[in-house]
């Protein structure tokens, strides 16, 4: 039976426009909580969200409005003793709080305080691009008095502008030497971990609980890492195991051809958005025009033939040879192979891949016809398109306001080599591919070979 825990509390408090909403988004994964702008005082009243696991809660998370004054607020505080008194924090805030000016003049300092004296800790979100100034050690002063553990959170630390030694430095001289390095747009992969075990620290009764909620992100992690090479390795098989046979006709050569492109394309679309959707990602936050090809070309033709001749790899393979021996004259246009009749040249000429791609029972079959497959250089460009966007995604935070930017690929596992043995399986059943006619998707082998690619991917 699963120990039943009551959720554990944490106020998300700071300077106005420090990144509380940013985090908050990050957390939780939902980048429709609350409002992110770089304007002041965007977060006006109290918002909540619940992390839970297996239908347990096991903690809620407030974001609160900025602290806007708290040197006046501080100073206000200090006056309200009266003589002989000496009331400690949370005494010197409830008189505050049943005060005119919490409802007037210190209003939104007010909400901050209630909901941090009403939860179990806070954590004081910290732009570490700022530099430490009076008004900050004021924050925390106020902040302590509620007499609740504060975990100092550094956001905005992977920009160059950062200044980390400073608020170490400034925070240790205050006492709080526990801290954690969090940046909501570009968070530390296991920067959520870091966060939670850094909580359990100051809040031991809270362990287990952390610890169950470490596990169950972990595992959630790994799970998506999972679903998201087989996304891919569906993308890769399904543009594989792509077949149209053709007229020898120059007009419907043509006509396949675009339709056959456009069909890999917007299948490549499909796969970016269902990786989007699996990491919990808006529509728009990419596009396959954002993906780099090679070498710095962006938003390029996938099919276009001077990006495959930059991919590094001998474009074509075997079939290459096949032509030099005078088989064939275009059995490579623009990222399709064209086969055919000139497939017995092409094997005559050695093109061992050629006879495993299309199989010996073509050579009846399309006298008069010619068959068309996407390229093993296609291939290619689409597996390190993938690649390369869910490696962005997973160092994405879901606070980050800009469309996705991918690096142009740097491993060769897909540039050079021979391709995976499950793309070369994928060649000679066309049934395997959502892109053809009467598709058997369901086929135990095609998923067998899938399981195969995910794990080489």
């Amino acid at each position: 039976m699963t120990e039943s825990f009551k959720p554990l509390k944490l106020a998300v408090v700071g300077h106005t426009n420090v990144g509380k909403t940013s985090l908050l988004r990050t957390l939780t994964r939902d980048v429709g909580f609350g409002e992110v702008s770089h304007r002041p005082s965007t977060t006006r009243h109290v918002e909540g969200a619940r992390l839970s696991v297996d239908g347990q809660a096991l903690l809620e998370l407030y974001d609160t409005p900025g602290l806007e004054d708290a040197i006046a607020l501080l100073d206000y505080l200090e006056r309200l003793e009266r003589p002989g008194e000496r009331l400690d924090g949370p005494a010197r805030l409830a008189r505050f709080l049943d005060g005119s000016e919490a409802r007037q003049r210190f209003e939104q300092e007010a909400k901050v305080l209630r909901q941090l004296l009403a939860s179990d800790a806070g954590l004081y979100v910290i732009d570490a691009r700022e530099p430490v100034l009076a008004k900050y050690h004021d924050e925390l002063e106020v902040l302590a008095s509620c007499g609740k553990p504060l975990l100092p959170v550094l956001n905005f630390v992977s920009s160059a502008q950062h200044r980390e030694p400073e608020w170490r430095e400034a925070l240790a001289r205050l006492g709080l030497h526990a801290l954690v390095r969090f940046d909501s747009v570009a968070p530390p992969e296991d920067g959520e971990r870091r966060l939670y075990e850094s909580l359990a620290l100051l809040l031991e009764s809270a362990r287990e609980q952390l610890e169950r909620l470490i596990t169950d992100q972990q595992a959630q992690r790994q799970a998506r890492q999972q679903s998201a090479k087989r996304l891919i390795a569906e993308l890769l098989i399904d543009c594989a195991a792509c077949r149209r046979s053709v007229a020898s006709d120059a007009d419907l050569e043509h006509q396949a051809i675009s339709q056959l492109r456009d069909a890999v394309r917007q299948r490549e679309q499909r796969c970016v958005e269902a990786l989007l959707k699996l990491y919990a990602f808006r529509p728009e936050d990419a596009a396959t025009g954002d993906l780099p090809l090679l070498d710095g070309r962006w938003g390029d033709d996938l099919f276009n033939p001077d990006t495959l001749k930059q991919l590094g790899v001998r474009v074509g393979g075997g079939i290459a040879a096949g032509a030099a021996a005078g088989a064939g004259v275009d059995l490579l246009v623009g990222g399709l192979t064209l086969g055919a009749a000139a497939l017995a040249g092409a094997i005559a000429g050695g093109a061992l891949q050629t006879a495993r791609s299309y199989g010996n029972r073509l050579m009846g079959k399309l006298k008069g016809q010619r068959e068309l497959t996407v390229d093993d250089g296609v291939l290619r460009l689409l597996a390190l398109r993938q690649r390369q966007l869910l490696q962005a995604i997973n160092q994405r935070g879901h606070a980050a306001m800009d469309s996705i930017r991918i690096a142009t690929p740097q491993d060769k596992t897909w540039r050079e080599g021979k391709l995976p043995e499950a793309l070369g399986k994928a060649r000679a059943y066309p049934q395997w591919s959502s892109l053809n006619p009467n598709p058997r998707l369901s086929q135990a082998e095609r998923q067998e070979q899938i399981e195969q690619l995910a794990e080489q991917l």
